[in-house]
């Protein structure tokens, strides 16, 4: 029997790419609206909300949910939509959203002293909710894991993570760029979080002779992070050279045509950048904890990528030793690739996550959730009175910021 899964919210591509894989499921997949450096980055073939209000998304959910067996969702607003609907749903982090949950009073990461959001008693209550209804909750890597842990004990975790092979592979033709020298290719979006100040204080220390083409993408959602925006761009080193954003499909192109890639330097966990550019056969360099280990077919493993150090002398000596020595870069780039192949080919990938659609379709028969329909009720009129209302001119304002005046007023409605 075919599991027919309705997905809610992706970001970074993840779930566009199971749907791409899986063979003994179908995935449909709605969402967001595009805005900002989205429209670059999430795949082309997707359906979208229509509207930007939370009961206009409910509304098309119900109208076809009845098609499905159940729900995915990926983001706090996917799962914020599949729980008005009334219908059982799978969460899945991958990033930030399970270590900074919004229903935890003002939530902070170390390397920042604001808050990243600031909800309210009965906004984080409603989050709760959200979060203890998903009939399972999965992530990646011990770092996700184990802030998942903190508040539901039977979290799920699956190391692997597939990468769409037919768009990143080796026999992609690079960019037609004039290159005079070595060159670094940093596609992430940029600031502490990613360690865009380590990365910065080790390009000063370099001493060979290189370019670094940074996309011109970075993080923004407070006003620290806007702060911190301005003195990266005015404090740029010599080696690095602005460009536009990418779109995703054009990518594999830019990896091919780097010597090397710059990855993330704070967090020690690989993101999809670390997955992609070895299967390019581009190699990374990317600050990995060797205390934080993979788990693949019940073995921890040691992700291969360097430094071990957040330390930007270490980075500097790094990034010279790749830029002059090939023997160097090329054993790199062979361990890398060899690791990536176990982790994300989608031949290994898919059949985790086709187990436990399997799994939770056995167990909960119908994609409608049993719950009380006056409480569902009750508490979506408050969250539409909460979005019409309350924070009706605070939301305008932000979205109108985000997609301008004449496309908000296309998607409020």
């Amino acid at each position: 029997m075919t599991i027919r899964i309705l997905a809610i919210g992706d970001t970074a591509n993840n779930i566009a790419i199971l749907r791409k894989f899986v063979k003994r499921s179908t995935i449909h997949l709605i969402n967001f609206p595009r805005r900002g450096p989205a429209v670059y980055t999430y795949a082309e073939d997707v359906e979208f909300f229509y509207s930007l209000k939370i009961s206009e998304q409910v509304k098309k959910i119900n109208q076809i949910k009845n098609n499905y067996d159940i729900c995915l969702v990926n983001s706090w607003p996917g799962a914020r939509v599949a729980y008005l609907a009334g219908i059982n749903y799978i969460m899945y982090f991958v990033g930030g959203d399970i270590v900074t949950p919004p229903f935890v009073k003002n939530p902070k990461v170390d390397y920042l002293e604001e808050s990243i959001h600031k909800m309210n008693t009965i906004e984080r209550l409603f989050y709760k909710k959200v979060f203890d209804t998903a009939i399972a909750c999965v992530t990646i890597t011990e770092e996700y894991f184990n802030h998942l842990k903190k508040y539901r004990t039977d979290g799920i975790r699956i190391d692997r993570i597939p990468v769409d092979i037919t768009i990143y592979n080796e026999n992609v033709k690079p960019i037609e760029r004039e290159k005079s020298k070595f060159v670094f290719f940093s596609p992430q979006r940029f600031g502490l979080e990613k360690g865009g100040d380590i990365i910065w204080e080790a390009l000063r220390l370099c001493k060979s002779d290189f370019e670094v083409l940074q996309v011109e993408w970075f993080d923004e959602r407070t006003p620290q992070e806007q702060e911190i925006k301005r003195k990266f761009i005015e404090t740029k080193p010599p080696q690095v050279t602005f460009i536009p954003l990418i779109k995703r499909d054009d990518m594999p192109k830019y990896y091919r045509f780097a010597d090397a890639v710059l990855g993330q330097m704070r967090a020690g966990i690989q993101g999809g950048i670390e997955r992609e550019a070895p299967w390019c056969k581009t190699p990374v360099i990317h600050y990995s904890d060797p205390q934080r280990k993979i788990i693949l077919d019940g073995k921890e493993i040691n992700p291969p990528y360097l430094p071990h150090s957040r330390d930007p002398r270490e980075l500097a000596n790094l990034m010279d030793k790749i830029v002059q020595s090939k023997e160097f870069r090329d054993k790199l780039l062979e361990e890398e690739y060899r690791f990536v192949k176990e982790q994300s080919d989608p031949e290994k990938a898919i059949p985790e996550w086709e187990n436990l659609f399997a799994d939770m379709v056995k167990r909960y028969k119908s994609i409608h959730r049993k719950h009380s329909s006056l409480k569902l009720k009750f508490v979506s009129y408050l969250v539409y009175f909460v979005e019409s209302y309350v924070y009706g001119k605070k939301l305008k304002r932000k979205w109108i910021q985000q997609y301008g005046e004449s496309e908000f007023h296309k998607l409020y409605k």
